[in-house]
């Protein structure tokens, strides 16, 4: 690439982040399903209990997810906690189906026990347990995006159930021989809440971000503690069935790094276009993290002129979503250089 080329795109990715203002509206609702499952008895419970109780305050305080887009599901049924059983799951699901649009996300959440008999993984609930297929029996008829979360021992297999394209699958394991107890939830959750796991220092966390964080946590954890890993976290996201370790370069990612939980800024605009111009900008976004995942087949040439392409169209629909609500904001952010300056 030519300097001026080199310049330009760099100007054009400052503009693309610098020409988003900070009251954009957020486009979709945001919906998520904690399900602690049968512990066994202490010291399990009071473990998987803390945790759901930690993943449950972060999602209302840092991601401010509304109260009845919040759905817990636990061993013991509490104050806006049901039980555990297959039965509430599928009426919940049940009426999910009818509130989601294709626009929301849902974020599912499994701690507790898993099992794998060498035919069929289930996660442990009270009563009878729900397997892989059933799993996705629950999920496939949702109309919106899909982040599912197996914290378990014996998870792996769930991906190979679960994987869909347009679905982000993370699971504890990566084979059906890692059947362990996982400290894989303890990092997951903490990563959604520790600004160390804001890699790229935008003021979010991804699933790609709080995927890497809690990978790396739990290799130190092993190594710190002096023993071999019975666990490795995976991550699907374009619907092969095919997980990927965070530090293991592979076709996964692009989804995942553009899939956030929390919903952006607060709306300042009732613009209808707006909304539009929001799913453009996300989908250019997605289409950039999934050409960087395709660099190494590709020719310099090719690359950086499918990079370049992609980032003067992602500046154009920056600069149109500022235009239309800088002002309401009131922003001083200066517009996006001319693509090719």
């Amino acid at each position: 690439m030519s300097v001026g080329r080199r310049l330009t795109a760099g100007l054009l990715v400052w503009a693309c982040i610098a020409a988003v203002p900070s009251g954009t509206a957020a486009a979709a609702d945001r919906y998520a399903v904690v399900v602690t499952g049968a512990s066994g008895g202490p010291p399990y419970a009071d473990r998987y209990t803390g945790w759901q109780l930690s993943l449950a305050a972060t999602l209302r305080e840092r991601f401010r997810l509304p109260a009845d887009h919040l759905f817990q599901l636990a061993e013991k049924p509490g104050d806006g906690v049901e039980e555990a059983t297959a039965a509430n799951l599928r009426q919940l699901f049940g009426t999910l189906r009818t509130r989601m649009t294709p626009d929301d996300l849902l974020v599912v959440v499994l701690i507790g026990h898993g099992t794998f008999d060498g035919v069929e993984a289930k996660f442990n609930l009270v009563g009878p347990d729900l397997d892989g297929a059933q799993w996705a029996g629950l999920i496939d008829p949702l109309p919106g995006r899909v982040v599912f979360v197996d914290t378990t021992g014996g998870s792996f297999p769930f991906l190979l159930a679960l994987s869909r394209p347009d679905r982000i699958v993370l699971t504890a394991t990566d084979s059906t021989a890692q059947v362990y107890e996982t400290i894989f939830p303890q990092f997951f959750i903490k990563a959604l809440d520790d600004p160390a796991a804001d890699a790229d220092k935008d003021g979010r966390v991804s699933l790609w971000e709080a995927f890497v964080y809690a990978s790396a946590a739990v290799r130190d954890w092993y190594g710190q503690h002096g023993q071999l890993p019975t666990e490795r976290p995976i991550l699907d996201d374009n619907g092969d069935k095919v997980g990927t370790e965070a530090d293991t370069p592979g076709r996964d990612g692009a989804l995942a790094r553009a899939t956030f939980l929390d919903a952006g800024a607060a709306a300042i605009t009732t613009d209808s276009t707006v909304d539009l111009l929001q799913k453009k900008q996300a989908a250019i976004l997605v289409q950039v993290e999934a050409l960087k995942a395709r660099k190494a087949s590709m020719s310099p040439d090719q690359y950086e002129a499918e990079f370049e392409r992609l980032m003067i169209e992602l500046a154009r629909v920056s600069q149109q979503i500022r235009a239309k609500t800088a002002g309401v904001t009131g922003s001083t952010i200066p517009p996006a250089p001319a693509p090719g300056a």
